[in-house]
Protein backbone atom coordinates (compact mmCIF):
# COMPACT_ATOMS: atom_id res chain seq x y z
CA UNK A 1 0.00 0.00 0.00
CA UNK A 2 1.36 3.46 -0.87
CA UNK A 3 1.68 6.30 1.67
CA UNK A 4 -0.99 8.49 0.05
CA UNK A 5 -3.55 5.75 0.27
CA UNK A 6 -2.66 5.00 3.88
CA UNK A 7 -2.94 8.66 4.82
CA UNK A 8 -6.28 9.20 3.10
CA UNK A 9 -8.01 5.96 4.00
CA UNK A 10 -6.63 4.74 7.31
CA UNK A 11 -9.62 6.05 9.23
CA UNK A 12 -11.97 4.13 6.96
CA UNK A 13 -13.01 0.70 8.36
CA UNK A 14 -12.47 -0.79 4.89
CA UNK A 15 -8.76 -0.05 5.26
CA UNK A 16 -8.48 -3.38 7.13
CA UNK A 17 -9.58 -5.20 3.96
CA UNK A 18 -6.47 -4.11 2.07
CA UNK A 19 -3.14 -5.94 2.15
CA UNK A 20 -0.49 -4.13 4.17
CA UNK A 21 3.22 -3.70 3.42
CA UNK A 22 4.97 -6.05 5.82
CA UNK A 23 7.25 -9.06 5.78
CA UNK A 24 4.45 -11.51 5.09
CA UNK A 25 2.65 -9.42 2.46
CA UNK A 26 4.26 -11.28 -0.41
CA UNK A 27 3.36 -14.75 0.80
CA UNK A 28 0.18 -16.52 -0.40
CA UNK A 29 -2.24 -17.15 2.45
CA UNK A 30 -4.22 -20.28 3.31
CA UNK A 31 -7.54 -18.86 2.00
CA UNK A 32 -5.85 -18.24 -1.37
CA UNK A 33 -4.46 -21.77 -1.50
CA UNK A 34 -7.90 -23.11 -0.55
CA UNK A 35 -9.39 -21.10 -3.41
CA UNK A 36 -6.91 -22.63 -5.87
CA UNK A 37 -8.34 -26.10 -5.18
CA UNK A 38 -11.38 -25.15 -7.27
CA UNK A 39 -9.17 -24.86 -10.30
CA UNK A 40 -7.72 -28.32 -9.72
CA UNK A 41 -11.25 -29.63 -10.25
CA UNK A 42 -11.77 -27.38 -13.29
CA UNK A 43 -8.52 -28.50 -14.92
CA UNK A 44 -9.34 -32.17 -14.32
CA UNK A 45 -12.71 -31.61 -15.96
CA UNK A 46 -11.05 -29.92 -18.92
CA UNK A 47 -8.37 -32.57 -19.50
CA UNK A 48 -10.91 -35.40 -19.24
CA UNK A 49 -13.14 -33.64 -21.77
CA UNK A 50 -10.24 -33.15 -24.17
CA UNK A 51 -9.09 -36.76 -23.86
CA UNK A 52 -12.57 -38.00 -24.83
CA UNK A 53 -12.97 -35.69 -27.82
CA UNK A 54 -9.85 -34.20 -29.37
CA UNK A 55 -10.88 -33.19 -32.85
CA UNK A 56 -10.11 -29.85 -34.50
CA UNK A 57 -13.35 -28.31 -33.22
CA UNK A 58 -12.78 -29.69 -29.72
CA UNK A 59 -9.27 -28.21 -29.72
CA UNK A 60 -10.70 -24.78 -30.56
CA UNK A 61 -13.32 -25.16 -27.84
CA UNK A 62 -10.67 -26.22 -25.34
CA UNK A 63 -8.57 -23.22 -26.30
CA UNK A 64 -11.42 -20.87 -25.42
CA UNK A 65 -12.03 -22.67 -22.12
CA UNK A 66 -8.34 -22.54 -21.17
CA UNK A 67 -8.29 -18.81 -21.95
CA UNK A 68 -11.41 -18.30 -19.82
CA UNK A 69 -10.21 -20.35 -16.84
CA UNK A 70 -6.77 -18.78 -16.85
CA UNK A 71 -8.12 -15.24 -17.11
CA UNK A 72 -10.63 -15.83 -14.34
CA UNK A 73 -7.97 -17.21 -12.03
CA UNK A 74 -5.32 -14.61 -12.82
CA UNK A 75 -7.71 -11.68 -12.42
CA UNK A 76 -8.93 -12.91 -9.03
CA UNK A 77 -5.28 -13.41 -8.08
CA UNK A 78 -4.52 -9.80 -9.01
CA UNK A 79 -7.33 -8.72 -6.71
CA UNK A 80 -6.23 -10.88 -3.77
CA UNK A 81 -2.75 -9.44 -4.31
CA UNK A 82 -4.25 -6.14 -3.15
CA UNK A 83 -6.50 -7.47 -0.38
CA UNK A 84 -6.02 -8.76 3.15
CA UNK A 85 -7.26 -12.32 2.76
CA UNK A 86 -7.22 -12.77 6.54
CA UNK A 87 -10.11 -10.31 6.85
CA UNK A 88 -13.50 -11.96 7.34
CA UNK A 89 -15.29 -10.14 4.51
CA UNK A 90 -12.52 -10.96 2.03
CA UNK A 91 -12.65 -14.61 3.06
CA UNK A 92 -16.41 -14.63 2.58
CA UNK A 93 -15.88 -13.20 -0.89
CA UNK A 94 -13.32 -15.91 -1.71
CA UNK A 95 -15.60 -18.68 -0.47
CA UNK A 96 -18.46 -17.30 -2.58
CA UNK A 97 -16.22 -17.26 -5.63
CA UNK A 98 -15.10 -20.80 -4.82
CA UNK A 99 -18.70 -22.05 -4.77
CA UNK A 100 -19.40 -20.36 -8.10
CA UNK A 101 -16.15 -21.84 -9.45
CA UNK A 102 -17.23 -25.38 -8.56
CA UNK A 103 -20.51 -24.81 -10.42
CA UNK A 104 -18.53 -23.47 -13.37
CA UNK A 105 -16.31 -26.57 -13.39
CA UNK A 106 -19.38 -28.84 -13.30
CA UNK A 107 -20.80 -27.10 -16.37
CA UNK A 108 -17.44 -27.06 -18.18
CA UNK A 109 -17.59 -30.49 -19.94
CA UNK A 110 -20.83 -29.46 -21.68
CA UNK A 111 -20.04 -25.77 -22.08
CA UNK A 112 -20.54 -26.11 -25.82
CA UNK A 113 -23.65 -28.23 -25.47
CA UNK A 114 -26.69 -27.92 -23.21
CA UNK A 115 -24.77 -26.20 -20.38
CA UNK A 116 -23.53 -23.28 -22.49
CA UNK A 117 -25.83 -20.63 -21.00
CA UNK A 118 -25.16 -21.82 -17.44
CA UNK A 119 -21.41 -21.67 -18.04
CA UNK A 120 -21.65 -18.18 -19.56
CA UNK A 121 -23.81 -16.78 -16.78
CA UNK A 122 -21.63 -18.20 -13.98
CA UNK A 123 -18.40 -17.04 -15.61
CA UNK A 124 -19.72 -13.51 -16.24
CA UNK A 125 -21.14 -13.29 -12.72
CA UNK A 126 -17.79 -14.26 -11.19
CA UNK A 127 -15.91 -11.68 -13.24
CA UNK A 128 -18.32 -8.81 -12.57
CA UNK A 129 -18.68 -9.77 -8.89
CA UNK A 130 -14.89 -9.60 -8.55
CA UNK A 131 -14.73 -6.07 -9.93
CA UNK A 132 -17.72 -4.82 -7.93
CA UNK A 133 -16.26 -6.20 -4.71
CA UNK A 134 -12.95 -4.47 -5.46
CA UNK A 135 -14.83 -1.25 -6.22
CA UNK A 136 -16.58 -1.49 -2.84
CA UNK A 137 -13.29 -2.08 -1.00
CA UNK A 138 -11.39 0.80 -2.59
CA UNK A 139 -14.25 3.32 -2.77
CA UNK A 140 -13.38 6.07 -0.31
CA UNK A 141 -10.01 4.48 0.51
CA UNK A 142 -8.05 4.63 -2.75
CA UNK A 143 -9.62 6.84 -5.42
CA UNK A 144 -7.21 5.79 -8.18
CA UNK A 145 -7.81 2.07 -7.71
CA UNK A 146 -11.55 2.57 -7.45
CA UNK A 147 -11.48 4.31 -10.86
CA UNK A 148 -9.64 1.33 -12.34
CA UNK A 149 -12.09 -1.23 -11.00
CA UNK A 150 -15.09 0.88 -12.03
CA UNK A 151 -13.94 0.88 -15.64
CA UNK A 152 -12.99 -2.77 -15.36
CA UNK A 153 -16.55 -3.63 -14.28
CA UNK A 154 -17.89 -1.80 -17.33
CA UNK A 155 -15.55 -3.70 -19.67
CA UNK A 156 -16.66 -6.98 -18.12
CA UNK A 157 -20.30 -5.97 -18.43
CA UNK A 158 -19.72 -5.53 -22.17
CA UNK A 159 -17.93 -8.87 -22.50
CA UNK A 160 -20.70 -10.59 -20.51
CA UNK A 161 -23.19 -9.58 -23.21
CA UNK A 162 -21.19 -11.66 -25.69
CA UNK A 163 -20.80 -14.53 -23.19
CA UNK A 164 -24.56 -14.73 -22.62
CA UNK A 165 -25.33 -14.24 -26.33
CA UNK A 166 -23.01 -17.13 -27.11
CA UNK A 167 -24.76 -19.25 -24.49
CA UNK A 168 -28.07 -18.52 -26.21
CA UNK A 169 -26.73 -19.04 -29.75
CA UNK A 170 -28.39 -21.81 -31.66
CA UNK A 171 -25.28 -23.00 -33.51
CA UNK A 172 -21.79 -24.03 -32.43
CA UNK A 173 -20.15 -21.68 -34.93
CA UNK A 174 -22.03 -18.66 -33.60
CA UNK A 175 -21.24 -19.63 -30.00
CA UNK A 176 -17.51 -19.94 -30.72
CA UNK A 177 -17.51 -16.60 -32.56
CA UNK A 178 -19.34 -14.74 -29.78
CA UNK A 179 -17.25 -16.26 -27.01
CA UNK A 180 -14.08 -15.42 -28.97
CA UNK A 181 -15.17 -11.78 -29.02
CA UNK A 182 -15.87 -11.92 -25.28
CA UNK A 183 -12.43 -13.35 -24.53
CA UNK A 184 -10.82 -10.82 -26.84
CA UNK A 185 -12.47 -7.93 -24.98
CA UNK A 186 -11.25 -9.22 -21.62
CA UNK A 187 -7.67 -9.80 -22.76
CA UNK A 188 -7.50 -6.38 -24.43
CA UNK A 189 -8.71 -4.61 -21.28
CA UNK A 190 -5.36 -4.32 -19.45
CA UNK A 191 -3.58 -3.32 -22.68
CA UNK A 192 -6.09 -0.49 -23.19
CA UNK A 193 -5.92 0.33 -19.44
CA UNK A 194 -9.67 -0.29 -19.39
CA UNK A 195 -10.34 2.97 -21.19
CA UNK A 196 -14.05 3.76 -21.28
CA UNK A 197 -15.60 6.80 -23.00
CA UNK A 198 -16.72 9.43 -20.52
CA UNK A 199 -14.71 8.07 -17.58
CA UNK A 200 -11.47 9.78 -16.66
CA UNK A 201 -8.23 7.97 -16.02
CA UNK A 202 -6.30 9.03 -12.94
CA UNK A 203 -2.83 10.52 -13.47
CA UNK A 204 -1.21 8.20 -10.92
CA UNK A 205 -3.56 5.29 -11.46
CA UNK A 206 -1.46 2.24 -10.73
CA UNK A 207 -2.23 -0.95 -8.85
CA UNK A 208 0.19 -1.27 -5.94
CA UNK A 209 1.23 -4.86 -6.52
CA UNK A 210 3.47 -7.27 -4.67
CA UNK A 211 5.64 -8.92 -7.31
CA UNK A 212 6.71 -11.64 -4.90
CA UNK A 213 3.09 -12.53 -4.20
CA UNK A 214 2.12 -12.69 -7.90
CA UNK A 215 5.18 -14.78 -8.73
CA UNK A 216 4.44 -17.26 -5.96
CA UNK A 217 0.75 -17.50 -6.86
CA UNK A 218 1.58 -18.21 -10.51
CA UNK A 219 4.21 -20.73 -9.43
CA UNK A 220 1.64 -22.49 -7.27
CA UNK A 221 -0.80 -22.54 -10.18
CA UNK A 222 1.86 -24.18 -12.34
CA UNK A 223 2.28 -26.79 -9.59
CA UNK A 224 -1.50 -27.31 -9.63
CA UNK A 225 -1.37 -27.94 -13.37
CA UNK A 226 1.55 -30.34 -12.99
CA UNK A 227 -0.29 -32.10 -10.16
CA UNK A 228 -3.34 -32.44 -12.39
CA UNK A 229 -1.07 -34.05 -15.00
CA UNK A 230 0.04 -36.64 -12.45
CA UNK A 231 -3.59 -37.32 -11.45
CA UNK A 232 -4.63 -37.79 -15.07
CA UNK A 233 -1.63 -40.01 -15.85
CA UNK A 234 -2.14 -42.11 -12.74
CA UNK A 235 -5.84 -42.59 -13.45
CA UNK A 236 -5.16 -43.71 -17.02
CA UNK A 237 -2.25 -45.94 -16.03
CA UNK A 238 -4.48 -47.70 -13.50
CA UNK A 239 -6.81 -48.76 -16.31
CA UNK A 240 -4.07 -49.86 -18.73
CA UNK A 241 -1.23 -51.16 -16.55
CA UNK A 242 -1.30 -54.58 -18.20
CA UNK A 243 2.10 -54.80 -19.87
CA UNK A 244 5.74 -53.83 -19.41
CA UNK A 245 5.38 -51.28 -22.22
CA UNK A 246 2.61 -49.47 -20.31
CA UNK A 247 4.94 -49.21 -17.33
CA UNK A 248 7.68 -47.73 -19.52
CA UNK A 249 5.26 -45.18 -20.98
CA UNK A 250 4.02 -44.32 -17.49
CA UNK A 251 7.60 -43.71 -16.33
CA UNK A 252 8.12 -41.53 -19.37
CA UNK A 253 4.95 -39.54 -18.65
CA UNK A 254 5.93 -39.04 -15.02
CA UNK A 255 9.40 -38.00 -16.16
CA UNK A 256 7.92 -35.30 -18.41
CA UNK A 257 6.09 -33.80 -15.41
CA UNK A 258 9.30 -33.71 -13.36
CA UNK A 259 11.24 -32.19 -16.26
CA UNK A 260 8.64 -29.48 -16.82
CA UNK A 261 8.83 -28.67 -13.12
CA UNK A 262 12.61 -28.45 -13.38
CA UNK A 263 12.62 -26.27 -16.51
CA UNK A 264 10.17 -23.80 -14.96
CA UNK A 265 11.43 -23.63 -11.37
CA UNK A 266 15.18 -24.07 -11.75
CA UNK A 267 15.72 -20.62 -13.22
CA UNK A 268 12.72 -18.74 -14.60
CA UNK A 269 10.36 -18.48 -11.63
CA UNK A 270 12.87 -16.90 -9.24
CA UNK A 271 14.03 -14.41 -11.87
CA UNK A 272 10.42 -13.44 -12.63
CA UNK A 273 9.81 -12.65 -8.96
CA UNK A 274 12.97 -10.54 -8.72
CA UNK A 275 12.10 -8.67 -11.92
CA UNK A 276 8.70 -7.50 -10.66
CA UNK A 277 10.06 -6.54 -7.25
CA UNK A 278 12.90 -4.44 -8.70
CA UNK A 279 11.08 -2.68 -11.55
CA UNK A 280 9.59 0.80 -11.33
CA UNK A 281 6.61 -0.39 -13.42
CA UNK A 282 5.41 -3.50 -11.54
CA UNK A 283 1.94 -3.48 -13.12
CA UNK A 284 3.25 -3.47 -16.70
CA UNK A 285 5.93 -6.09 -16.05
CA UNK A 286 3.50 -8.28 -14.10
CA UNK A 287 1.05 -8.22 -17.01
CA UNK A 288 3.78 -9.38 -19.42
CA UNK A 289 5.25 -11.99 -17.09
CA UNK A 290 2.16 -13.40 -15.44
CA UNK A 291 -1.17 -12.47 -17.04
CA UNK A 292 0.00 -13.15 -20.58
CA UNK A 293 3.41 -14.81 -20.24
CA UNK A 294 2.25 -17.78 -18.18
CA UNK A 295 -0.71 -18.63 -20.41
CA UNK A 296 1.23 -20.83 -22.91
CA UNK A 297 2.98 -22.54 -19.99
CA UNK A 298 -0.34 -23.52 -18.42
CA UNK A 299 -1.90 -24.48 -21.77
CA UNK A 300 1.16 -26.58 -22.62
CA UNK A 301 0.96 -28.54 -19.37
CA UNK A 302 -2.75 -29.27 -19.85
CA UNK A 303 -2.19 -30.36 -23.46
CA UNK A 304 0.72 -32.57 -22.36
CA UNK A 305 -1.59 -34.33 -19.89
CA UNK A 306 -3.99 -35.12 -22.73
CA UNK A 307 -1.12 -36.45 -24.84
CA UNK A 308 0.01 -38.72 -22.03
CA UNK A 309 -3.52 -40.06 -21.79
CA UNK A 310 -3.34 -40.97 -25.50
CA UNK A 311 0.08 -42.64 -25.22
CA UNK A 312 -1.00 -44.74 -22.24
CA UNK A 313 -4.40 -45.81 -23.54
CA UNK A 314 -3.37 -46.44 -27.17
CA UNK A 315 0.36 -47.16 -26.91
CA UNK A 316 0.69 -49.26 -30.08
CA UNK A 317 -1.44 -47.09 -32.35
CA UNK A 318 0.34 -44.99 -34.94
CA UNK A 319 0.31 -41.24 -34.54
CA UNK A 320 -1.69 -38.83 -36.64
CA UNK A 321 -1.66 -35.05 -36.43
CA UNK A 322 -4.44 -35.35 -33.83
CA UNK A 323 -2.37 -37.29 -31.30
CA UNK A 324 0.89 -35.52 -32.16
CA UNK A 325 -0.73 -32.13 -31.50
CA UNK A 326 -1.16 -33.16 -27.88
CA UNK A 327 1.90 -35.33 -27.24
CA UNK A 328 4.33 -32.94 -28.95
CA UNK A 329 2.30 -29.73 -29.08
CA UNK A 330 2.05 -29.55 -25.29
CA UNK A 331 5.83 -29.43 -24.73
CA UNK A 332 6.18 -26.92 -27.60
CA UNK A 333 3.73 -24.53 -25.94
CA UNK A 334 5.37 -25.07 -22.56
CA UNK A 335 8.86 -24.27 -23.84
CA UNK A 336 7.60 -21.27 -25.82
CA UNK A 337 6.01 -19.84 -22.68
CA UNK A 338 9.21 -20.36 -20.71
CA UNK A 339 11.18 -18.56 -23.42
CA UNK A 340 8.93 -15.51 -23.09
CA UNK A 341 9.08 -15.48 -19.29
CA UNK A 342 12.85 -15.98 -19.10
CA UNK A 343 13.63 -13.32 -21.68
CA UNK A 344 11.30 -10.83 -19.97
CA UNK A 345 12.72 -11.65 -16.54
CA UNK A 346 16.46 -11.84 -17.24
CA UNK A 347 16.98 -10.83 -20.90
CA UNK A 348 18.74 -14.16 -21.41
CA UNK A 349 17.68 -16.11 -24.49
CA UNK A 350 17.59 -19.81 -23.53
CA UNK A 351 19.12 -21.41 -26.62
CA UNK A 352 18.26 -24.86 -25.30
CA UNK A 353 14.55 -24.02 -25.43
CA UNK A 354 14.73 -22.84 -29.05
CA UNK A 355 16.58 -26.00 -30.07
CA UNK A 356 14.06 -28.12 -28.15
CA UNK A 357 11.13 -26.50 -29.96
CA UNK A 358 12.85 -27.05 -33.33
CA UNK A 359 13.34 -30.77 -32.62
CA UNK A 360 9.76 -31.11 -31.35
CA UNK A 361 8.45 -29.46 -34.53
CA UNK A 362 10.25 -32.13 -36.55
CA UNK A 363 8.59 -34.82 -34.41
CA UNK A 364 5.25 -33.11 -34.97
CA UNK A 365 5.64 -33.57 -38.72
CA UNK A 366 6.65 -37.25 -38.47
CA UNK A 367 3.40 -39.13 -38.94
CA UNK A 368 2.98 -42.82 -38.27
CA UNK A 369 5.22 -43.28 -35.22
CA UNK A 370 3.79 -45.52 -32.49
CA UNK A 371 2.36 -43.32 -29.75
CA UNK A 372 4.65 -44.81 -27.11
CA UNK A 373 7.70 -43.94 -29.26
CA UNK A 374 6.45 -40.42 -29.85
CA UNK A 375 5.86 -39.95 -26.10
CA UNK A 376 9.34 -41.19 -25.20
CA UNK A 377 10.88 -38.99 -27.93
CA UNK A 378 9.10 -35.88 -26.63
CA UNK A 379 10.28 -36.57 -23.07
CA UNK A 380 13.83 -37.11 -24.35
CA UNK A 381 13.74 -33.62 -25.88
CA UNK A 382 12.61 -32.14 -22.54
CA UNK A 383 15.49 -33.99 -20.86
CA UNK A 384 17.89 -32.52 -23.41
CA UNK A 385 16.56 -29.01 -22.77
CA UNK A 386 16.71 -29.35 -18.99
CA UNK A 387 20.25 -30.77 -19.03
CA UNK A 388 21.51 -28.20 -21.51
CA UNK A 389 20.12 -25.28 -19.51
CA UNK A 390 21.45 -26.68 -16.22
CA UNK A 391 25.03 -26.95 -17.45
CA UNK A 392 24.82 -23.63 -19.30
CA UNK A 393 23.74 -21.86 -16.11
CA UNK A 394 26.51 -23.54 -14.12
CA UNK A 395 29.08 -22.16 -16.55
CA UNK A 396 27.58 -18.67 -16.25
CA UNK A 397 27.37 -18.75 -12.44
CA UNK A 398 30.92 -17.45 -11.68
CA UNK A 399 30.47 -14.56 -14.11
CA UNK A 400 27.07 -13.62 -12.68
CA UNK A 401 28.40 -13.80 -9.12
Amino acid sequence: MNKDMAASGKDNPKWRLIRQDDAEAGKPTFPELFFDLVFVFALIQLSHTLAKDFGSTALLEAGLLILALWWLWVQITWLTNLLNTEAGLVRLFLFSVMFAGVLLAIALPKAFEDQSLIFAVIYSTMQIMRSLFALYVFKGVDHENSLTFARMALWLAVSSVFWVAGGLAGSLGAQIALWSVAIGIEYLGPIAKYYFPGLKTGKDEKLHLSGEHLAERCALFVIICLGETILTTGRTATDYMNSSLTFVVFCSAFGSTVLMWWIYFHHGQEKASEKVEETEEPEKIAQNLFSYGHLPIVAGIILTAVGEDFSLSHSYEHSTLREASAIVGGPILFLAGNIGVKIAASYIRPVSHFVGIAVLCVLLLLQGMPLYALQISAVSVLLLVAGWEYFALRKQAPTVA
